[in-house]
C-alpha cells in the first residue's frame, strides 16, 4: 500500500469519461466505503448515480478525491477542516483542478502522438 502522503506515486488517471467506485478506489488508494463516506461529508463530491444506485465518477471527481486524500492524510486536516479548506479555496482549487486536468490531457495527447508517430 502507498504511503498516504505520496500522492505523486498514485497511478495516472486513464482517459475515460466515467469511473466505477472500485476504479476510483484503486486510482486514489482509498477504500470504497471511505469514498461513500466522503460523499456525505464533502458536498463538492457528487458522482453521477445510475441504475441500481451505481456510482460513476468523472475525472474531476477523481482529482477532487485525490485532493481530499492529500488534505486528510498528507496535511493532517480533520474532515471539518478539509471541508472548510475546500469551501474557502474553491477558486484556487478550481484552478488547481483545471491545471491537473490540463496536464493529464497533455500527457494523453502526447501518448496518442507517439502512437501515431509509430505508424
Amino acid at each position: 500500500m502507498l504511503e498516504p502522503s505520496h500522492n505523486n506515486e498514485l497511478p495516472p488517471i486513464p482517459a475515460k469519461r466515467y469511473f466505477a467506485i472500485g476504479e476510483v478506489s484503486d486510482l486514489c488508494d482509498v477504500k470504497p466505503h471511505v469514498l461513500r463516506y466522503w460523499e456525505q461529508e464533502f458536498p463538492q463530491l457528487s458522482p453521477v448515480k445510475r441504475r441500481g444506485n451505481r456510482r460513476y465518477y468523472q475525472r474531476q471527481d477523481v482529482i477532487l478525491v485525490r485532493e481530499i486524500r492529500a488534505l486528510l492524510y498528507g496535511e493532517g486536516y480533520t474532515i471539518q477542516g478539509a471541508r472548510q479548506r475546500l469551501e474557502d479555496g474553491d477558486n484556487q482549487n478550481a484552478a488547481a483542478m483545471d491545471q491537473a486536468l490540463i496536464k493529464s490531457m497533455i500527457a494523453d495527447l502526447k501518448e496518442v502522438e507517439s502512437l501515431l508517430a509509430e505508424r
